[in-house]
């Protein structure tokens, strides 16, 4: 059987509209017969009979029961970096930072427009709160009849409903149909789709707060009384949470270090005690958890081997025979996933109120970060193609491909005996920046051009071009400084703290970071046209071993450890990376630190 990507659903019997089989009888996973399923990014469960399907890099596709699919695009500059829902509500944030939004009549007294629209999804709708208030939105999340947004770095907005305090304004009631602003040097942001409170974690102090509904001790503090101004969560510290989201009368957190806590009621809690802190629960205490998805009262929770552990799902599940489902239960999954898990593919769990997926997603991620990087066409150093018509491209990147200088490949492509047309580029440049074979004839058009081997061979693929040009140090472009931490020197021995003398370079493809890390394509986005400079300090306070293996992964995807480096320092200042770098391809990375953990034996 080949490698391919597969959905699978369970749930109530009126979603049998998408599944294959004729009168199934659910639950049961069942295969979904949604098309080119190896397209799928990310699916989102909405109201309680439909979801959103996000197809990259800017398609989707909505489901609804009994209702003929739509599909919807957004304008073709545009990228989506995530969605998220609640209620009959859909919200788009692209990689550009602007906010899309997706609902029906009753869906839009919710999300940020002056207007609600009578229609039902019939389309995307921009929110321009943002843009007109120049706010680069980083994250965002949604709460029930609520959103919430990260912007412009560390800065925390919320809106729609009120009550019992959810948006976090110090006072209970009302509608804000506008954004308001809750405070600043907020990290990262967590709720549920039915939840009526949300938590958010801050740098200054490393703090993890709750804030809304809490009659049923979900807020984690310690008591059952509603919170209408943020509240911190004792016992945990913000940088030590993975996770953490709610559902309508519970929560559940995961730490860093894999563990799984719960608060709130105790028929959905998974500690099956009714706690208003969080608790350790027993039945997942020796394992590792890595994924958490919440519905209205169920609950998901995926281990690093890939274990699935179910509860509050009543009838919903075929568990053992007289469990109430109360308590966190292993989950059967398809034989599909059994068969064919493997540390870099990356399976998505996705619970709705009537409704729970499975998504094994056999992609490639360091190619669609390369997709990122080729949609980000202001961050290109070069063009080619003839007067009048140029596409800009990244030098580096088509020279590492081709093993051709971009003079080379100008002339041969479009010098007066060669000149292929616009769609030819495209589909040539499609398979420099992530190897996609769209067009063949056009594809290989462009190889003859190029007096390129067409097809290109098995082993000429990106990742092998892109693990070659990191040992490349002469066509690095770019370089990350370090300070020099010396213990035998004082601080006031250091005349002048900006001077390069106290720092050491990390040299680095440009593009590279572009590509891989979310953090640099936004802190280059800010940049000042006219400002070209090549170089950048880090003020992350890590060693200069671990910036160091941080870059390689970049460019390799694994983390190889010599043996003068400390293991346990590398997992301890690395264990961040995904959050702070903003990394598209979390479950490759934390598998790779998961290796080096198990292989030096650290807890």
């Amino acid at each position: 059987m080949s490698k391919s990507s597969s959905l699978y659903i369970t749930g109530i019997e009126r979603y049998s509209f998408i599944t294959n089989e004729k009168n199934n009888k659910l639950p049961k996973w069942t295969e979904s017969n949604l098309k080119k399923t190896q397209t799928i990014k990310k699916i989102v469960c909405g109201g309680q009979f439909h979801f959103l399907v996000w197809k990259k890099p800017n398609k989707l596709e909505f489901y609804q029961e009994n209702k003929k699919k739509r599909k919807y695009q957004l304008p073709k500059n545009e990228t989506i970096k995530d969605i998220v829902s609640s209620c009959q509500t859909y919200l788009i944030l692209t990689e550009s930072g602007k906010v899309w939004s997706l609902a029906d009549s009753y869906g839009f007294s919710q999300v940020p427009l002056l207007y609600a629209d009578q229609s039902t999804f019939e389309k995307i709708r921009p929110v321009t709160f943002f843009q007109e208030k120049k706010l680069f939105v980083n994250s965002l999340i949604m709460g029930y009849a609520s959103g919430y947004y990260l912007c412009n770095g560390d800065q925390l907005y919320s809106s729609g409903s009120n009550y019992q305090g959810r948006l976090g304004l110090g006072e209970n009631g009302g509608l804000e149909r506008m954004p308001v602003y809750v405070q600043d040097k907020v990290t990262k942001i967590f709720s549920g789709s039915m939840a009526s409170n949300f938590f958010f974690i801050t740098s200054k102090p490393d703090l993890l707060y709750s804030c809304g509904n809490n009659l049923n001790g979900q807020l984690g503090i310690g008591s059952t009384v509603s919170q209408c101004s943020p509240t911190a969560v004792k016992n945990f510290k913000g940088s030590e949470i993975l996770t953490v989201s709610s559902g309508n009368s519970h929560s559940i957190l995961i730490t860093k270090k894999s563990q799984t806590f719960g608060c709130g009621d105790k028929e959905t809690n998974g500690s099956g005690v009714k706690k208003s802190i969080f608790t350790l629960i027993p039945q997942l205490k020796e394992k590792k958890a890595v994924q958490l998805a919440i519905g209205y009262q169920r609950t998901l929770v995926l281990t690093d081997q890939n274990e699935l552990y179910g509860w509050g799902f009543y009838d919903l599940f075929p568990t053992t025979e007289g469990n109430n489902n109360k308590l966190p239960t292993k989950i059967s999954l398809p034989s599909f996933f059994t068969n064919y898990l493997k540390s870099k593919d990356l399976t998505q769990i996705a619970c709705g109120t009537n409704v729970s997926f499975l998504f094994l997603d056999f992609k490639n991620t360091l190619s669609e970060d390369f997709r990122i990087l080729y949609e980000h066409k202001k961050f290109c150093d070069c063009e080619i193609g003839k007067f009048g018509n140029q596409i800009p491209v990244h030098k580096a990147l088509l020279e590492c491909r081709t093993k051709l200088t971009i003079e080379q490949i100008q002339k041969k492509l479009f010098g007066e005996k060669q000149s292929i047309n616009k769609e030819q580029t495209l589909s040539f440049l499609k398979w420099v920046y992530y190897d996609e074979i769209s067009d063949i004839e056009k594809l290989e058009q462009s190889f003859n051009s190029l007096q390129l081997t067409f097809p290109p061979p098995v082993d000429n693929t990106l990742e092998k071009d892109i693990a070659q040009l990191y040992k490349d140090d002469d066509s690095k472009d770019f370089k990350i400084l370090i300070k020099i931490e010396d213990d035998d020197q004082d601080e006031e021995d250091f005349e002048d703290e900006d001077d390069e003398a106290n720092y050491e370079e990390i040299p680095v493809h440009k593009f590279i970071l572009l590509a891989r890390s979310g953090l640099f394509r936004a802190m280059f986005d800010y940049v000042n046209e006219k400002d070209n400079t090549n170089k950048v300090q880090d003020y992350t306070h890590k060693t200069i071993e671990s910036l160091k293996i941080l870059i390689k992964y970049f460019y390799t995807d694994s983390i190889e450890l010599t043996a003068d480096q400390d293991p346990e320092l590398i997992v301890d200042e690395l264990s961040d990376a995904v959050e702070y770098y903003q990394l598209n391809d979390q479950c490759n990375f934390e598998s790779e630190l998961l290796k080096i953990k198990k292989q030096f034996d650290l807890n």
